[in-house]
């Protein structure tokens, strides 16, 4: 096979491999993607706004706010391995548009907790989130999202550096663990494990894929190069 014959075949594997990597960089991209993230809270609004939720819209508003953000964090901790598998690094790009996505959610959730559950009495708030640990732990997620908010910026990673900014934002991993703890005794009241074991699932394929790629990584500078 001549080298004309080679480039007339290697073309269009270019130019599919080079579409959906311009998408991805297209300044609209993101635009679009903040909508689509926005949904969720569009979708609650109108529900609460037509008296859509069920029974009781209190508990409602708290148990999807809740799902939407373990939702948020699993996709966000899916950008980095999903990257690899489908060769898109440009999807990096949106890592932290979705991680400020899962903090905006959990706020929410805590809210709707503090308004709709407790109706805003810091006193009754601080006795009651010790007594259960589901929301003990849930608690604790929370502000441990809040550093990791707080440092998702430019400006951040500069005054941290690059090390100890990684290293905060690892916590990543126990607050996703303890989001799924939150979700587990929380189900556990009601025998109710089906979509625990879904999420479980999911979280353990995310993480354990980061655990065998630096696993890969140590043992590829352990061996020497023959």
């Amino acid at each position: 096979m001549n080298t004309a014959t080679m480039s007339t075949s290697t073309a269009p594997q270019r130019a599919a491999s080079a579409k959906p990597k311009s998408l991805l960089l297209h300044p609209a991209a993101k635009v679009i993607l903040f909508a689509i993230c926005l949904l969720p809270f569009a979708w609650m609004f109108y529900a609460a706004y037509a008296n859509a939720l069920g029974a009781n819209p209190a508990e409602a508003l708290i148990r999807k706010t809740g799902d939407w953000t373990l939702r948020f964090l699993c996709i966000t901790l899916a950008v980095t391995p999903l990257r690899t598998w489908i060769k898109q690094p440009s999807l990096a790009r949106f890592r932290r548009m979705l991680g400020l996505f899962s903090f905006f959610y959990v706020v929410l959730h805590f809210l709707s907790y503090a308004w709709l559950d407790m109706g805003f009495d810091i006193d009754a708030i601080v006795k009651d989130i010790p007594k259960r640990p589901f929301a003990l732990v849930g608690f604790l997620a929370l502000l441990l999202m809040i550093p990791l908010a707080a440092t998702s910026f430019n400006r951040a990673i500069k005054a941290l550096g690059a090390k100890r900014w990684q290293a905060l934002h690892k916590s990543v991993y126990a607050i996703v663990l303890l989001g799924l703890l939150h979700f587990f005794w929380m189900k556990a009241a009601k025998n109710n494990f089906g979509e625990v074991a879904i999420y479980a699932v999911v979280i353990a394929v995310l993480l354990g894929w980061r655990v065998r790629q630096r696993f890969i990584t140590k043992r590829a500078v352990a061996v020497p190069a023959r």
